[in-house]
């Protein structure tokens, strides 16, 4: 069983937004680097976590492909993932991606997501045929790209799974909702104007009016819902709350049975979309819509409610069980990526990142 453990469930959060939750990525994540040395130089590796999903490029840390992964699930496994399939772009991009998705057994709508990429970016929903071929022209050529049904259950969550080898069974260490901020039109205001009078968005408007910059003058009609971002990333404008008191025994021990069936698969987050919460929580109607490595954390840290010694506590206490998995997988024979390889495999994701679409 891991030695990790979630806290309590998040109380109802005080302010819109935590005092570190939008910080710039190098500072909040300075120290969980300085942890991440001492825990490398402890163990006398610092790529020692990715032996612990030795089946994954890196364990998942970075540059890992989001199909390969998928592609080793077992039937049991397989059954809960959404139909996907990996797309290459090259010439004649809309006719090869329909003969694809013709032979797969998808349809419209759908979501286009990069092979290689992470916090959402790139990440789109495909209506149509039109849309289709818009996006893929806007990746440009030798992209692999997935290209997955669209679950079109509204709940979305991020499980966080840690099993230690030796057939001990896993846990569950964090789960965190994830949320779209939706607007409604009053029949008077912009959609600009929407977003800089929310209590929420208008601190955060960066997120949100880039994405929507060809609609910021629409008048949304009283009463009409607006979605303002699609993908489920809390960096791209989605609010994430702690579903801690969420994590039944039966979901739990469903998790379980699915992880069980990826070969070596010890430390990372399932991301799901489920059909209601008394559903998930009964460890039912839900699919994945991907897994993650260690690369992925556990994103109830971002609840606006949660402290910053509560977070900071919760990413060193994951970091080290990843580097406790590591050492045991390495005690059995697997070794690590090695930090060369860990390097090269990130700087091959940010080339890729800096050249994707905006997401929706």
């Amino acid at each position: 069983m891991s030695e990790v453990a979630v806290g309590a469930a998040a109380a109802p959060a005080p302010r819109e937004m935590s005092r570190f939750e939008y910080w710039p990525g190098w500072l909040f994540y300075t120290p969980v680097v300085a942890w991440w040395i001492m825990l490398g130089l402890r163990h006398g590796d610092f790529s020692l976590p990715s032996a612990a999903n030795p089946g994954i490029s890196t364990g998942g840390l970075c540059g890992e492909s989001k199909t390969s992964i998928l592609d080793q699930a077992g039937p049991h496994a397989a059954a809960w993932i959404a139909p996907y399939a990996l797309f290459r772009t090259g010439v004649d991009d809309g006719a090869r991606a329909l003969q694809l998705l013709q032979a797969a057994g998808l349809d419209f709508p759908l979501v286009v997501k990069p092979d290689i990429g992470c916090n959402g970016t790139g990440v789109r929903l495909l209506e149509d045929r039109s849309r289709l071929e818009a996006t893929l022209a806007a990746f440009g050529r030798d992209v692999d790209l997935v290209l997955q049904e669209l679950i079109a259950y509204e709940g979305e969550a991020g499980i966080f799974y840690v099993r230690r080898p030796g057939g001990a069974p896993g846990s569950i260490t964090s789960l965190t909702h994830k949320q779209a901020p939706i607007l409604v039109g009053d029949g008077r205001s912009s959609l600009r104007n929407l977003v800089m009078a929310d209590s929420r968005t208008r601190l955060v408007p960066h997120l949100y009016l880039p994405r929507l910059r060809d609609r910021l003058h629409e008048v949304p009609q009283a009463g009409v819902p607006v979605r303002l971002v699609f993908a489920g990333n809390h960096c791209k404008g989605s609010i994430f709350s702690n579903g801690a008191s969420d994590i039944t025994a039966a979901l739990t021990g469903t998790i379980e049975r699915i992880m069980a069936d990826v070969p070596n698969f010890h430390f990372g987050r399932i991301d799901v979309r489920y059909r209601s919460l008394a559903a998930l929580r009964r460890g039912e109607d839900f699919r994945i819509i991907e897994i993650n490595g260690v690369g992925s954390e556990a994103t109830h840290i971002w609840d606006a409610s949660t402290s910053l010694r509560e977070a900071y506590r919760v990413q060193f206490a994951h970091y080290r069980e990843a580097f406790e998995i590591g050492a045991q997988m390495r005690a059995r024979g697997f070794s690590s990526s090695g930090v060369l390889t860990m390097l090269r495999d990130w700087r091959k994701q940010r080339r890729l990142m800096a050249s994707y679409p905006l997401n929706d």
